[in-house]
């Protein structure tokens, strides 16, 4: 009996790890008979597993999709690494899902053998997120599972949407792809109105159902989609833009520099252009500067006129004043 058990835990270990597999592989890794095989498919059938098979010399079987969630075996690495990223994702900014996690992660170090709740731990306790100053925005997890269904169904979506003032419009919208920065959720979408290509914050994303109708999807405004926002949030927002030559690498620079702060391109090893925008000169100015590192203006001349202008009134405000 215990071997059969062990036998039934490897059968529903593959299974779970492999799309789909042929009798005879299964019955050679398992080292029993295609006659075994299918009579451990039948229990696991029992247990409540939904072991498909399909009949046939390119036939095999292939775990399902039930109505209810099976327990899933996990090796130790996945173990490790889906605890890891429960405890991140507690922290990130989707509303809801950080009591869920925690739910699911207190579920999951409950059974976690003590060797592994060790390496959690410590990884854990030991490790600390680097965040940028800006405060998350949060979006609601239902809000973003029904703008990635729309994506993958390529059906038109429909909702109000709040600019960076609190104005609200309606938009349809053919959705193409949701972005993540490590502060918030975009959609790239095609504006149907607009007719042009357009990307929404997911937290200012309100949904109008009903949705729809179906729609052919169009060739992507970029194929790096992640750039094309970077871009689009740090430099194609602003009325003011720059483009600055960082006396640091690019690698350096990504360290400082975030996605929605503007985009980097490489020069050389000890330099890279950074394309950003801000509301205005004084803005853009400060935002350089916090940078920390020596830098060159390329674009707009007005940006170096400005920093002349602050320059003297900082060295103003430094002179001694007159007895």
């Amino acid at each position: 009996m215990l071997e059969t058990s062990a036998r039934l835990l490897r059968l529903l270990s593959l299974l779970q790890a492999h799309r789909e597999w042929s009798g005879a592989d299964l019955a050679d890794r398992l080292g029993v008979t295609p006659r075994t095989v299918r009579r451990d498919v039948d229990r696991l059938r029992e247990l409540g597993y939904p072991v498909n098979a399909s009949p046939g010399t390119g036939g095999g079987y292939q775990l399902g999709a039930g109505a209810e969630l099976p327990p899933l075996l996990l090796d130790d690495e996945e173990a490790v690494a889906v605890a890891v990223g429960l405890r991140t994702a507690a922290g990130q900014g989707i509303e809801g899902i950080g009591e869920t996690s925690v739910r699911a992660l207190a579920k999951l170090e409950q059974v976690l053998p003590d060797r592994l709740r060790r390496r959690v731990g410590a990884l854990n306790s030991f490790t600390v997120p680097m965040l940028r100053g800006q405060q998350r925005s949060t979006v609601d997890a239902g809000v973003l599972t029904e703008l990635a269904n729309a994506c993958r169904d390529s059906e038109r979506l429909r909702f109000e949407y709040r600019d960076h003032g609190g104005s609200a419009t309606r938009r349809t919208v053919e959705p193409h792809r949701l972005v993540c920065t490590e502060r918030r959720w975009y959609l790239v979408a095609w504006d149907v109105e607009r007719d042009d290509w357009r990307t929404f914050r997911a937290d200012r994303i309100v949904p109008k159902p009903p949705h729809g109708p179906r729609f052919a999807p169009r060739t992507p405004p970029a194929e790096d989609l992640a750039a094309y926002v970077s871009q689009g949030v740090s430099n194609r927002a602003y009325a003011t833009r720059a483009v600055v030559r960082l006396h640091t690498s690019a690698e350096r620079a990504a360290e400082f520099v975030g996605p929605s702060d503007g985009v980097l391109e490489p020069v050389d090893d000890g330099r890279c252009l950074l394309r950003t925008g801000a509301a205005n000169l004084d803005v853009l100015v400060i935002h350089v500067l916090l940078m920390g590192v020596d830098f060159e203006v390329v674009e707009p001349p007005e940006l170096t006129g400005r920093i002349r202008a602050l320059r003297d009134r900082l060295s103003r405000a430094m002179a001694p004043e007159s007895p």
